[in-house]
């Protein structure tokens, strides 16, 4: 039997597709199958380590900058406003929204925030919220290939907001490397005439993981020592799911062929 290029290309992606410079296989991750029914295989897998789920959580932040920003409203209300219609009875009940975030502070692995302080998360955060960021990984490919989102990683941060100093903005470069990732964001970039805004961060005191399934997935805490101590180098050789990947990506450049075909 013969087979064709693109073939080829496809038996070499599934293989290639994933993780880290380890041992682990994307299929052994993220496959909902069962390990007694792939090829007659009765091997246990092998359940990534602490420290490797922190390398893909990391990756995930890194290249995912649309996050789910929960807090818990107030016992009292005093940052209500006539305009916002609050109901009564919220005190106490939690409230997640869509927010952006951007990878600004690698080294410190705490994301940085553009809080526009009109809005309910940094009215709550202010009024002594407790925040939690959770994002998870969508393969860039998954409008063509069949992925499982339960057998994706997914991860919510703890933590508390903390201004940035305007030594800590310049230094570090956050606008531009914010708008690099939000190029909407500019408009309400800190000093803009529509709403206050100022730069934070997400100081991280908890990492809560869920890998995928539990029998191929590690499914729970992760320390906040491990999270920040994940290096730049580590962030960058890891590899999730649909991402295109030395060799292979090259091949499939040069070859002029779309991942989308798959």
């Amino acid at each position: 039997m013969t087979l064709s290029v693109r073939s080829v290309l496809f038996l070499v992606a599934l293989v290639a597709s994933c993780t880290l410079s380890t041992s682990l296989t994307p299929q052994s991750i993220f496959s909902p199958l069962d390990a007694n029914t792939i090829g007659g295989d009765t091997a246990p897998l092998r359940i990534p380590t602490v420290h490797e789920s922190a390398v893909q959580g990391r990756r995930i932040m890194h290249l995912t900058t649309i996050g789910t920003l929960s807090t818990v409203f107030p016992s009292s209300e005093p940052s209500a406003t006539p305009l916002e219609s609050r109901p009564a009875g919220l005190e106490g009940a939690p409230i997640g929204l869509m927010d952006y975030f951007a990878d600004c502070e690698p080294a410190a692995g705490n994301p940085t925030i553009l809080a526009v302080d009109i809005a309910t998360s940094f009215k709550n955060a202010r009024a002594g919220s407790n925040v939690t960021l959770s994002m998870r990984w969508v393969p860039p490919d998954a409008h063509v290939r069949s992925y499982s989102p339960a057998a994706l990683p997914r991860f919510s941060l703890v933590g508390y907001l903390e201004d940035l100093s305007d030594e800590d903005v310049e230094k570090g470069g956050v606008a531009s490397c914010f708008v690099r990732h939000h190029r909407d964001a500019r408009l309400w970039l800190p000093g803009n005439r529509i709403h206050e805004s100022r730069w934070v961060r997400l100081v991280v005191n908890g990492v809560y993981w869920i890998g995928g399934f539990g029998d191929r997935a590690y499914i729970g805490w992760i320390p906040v020592d491990v999270w920040k101590n994940v290096t730049a180098e580590e962030v960058e050789q890891c590899r999730l799911p649909g991402e295109k990947t030395g060799v292979l990506s090259t091949l499939v450049d040069w070859l002029g062929l779309s991942w989308g075909l798959w």
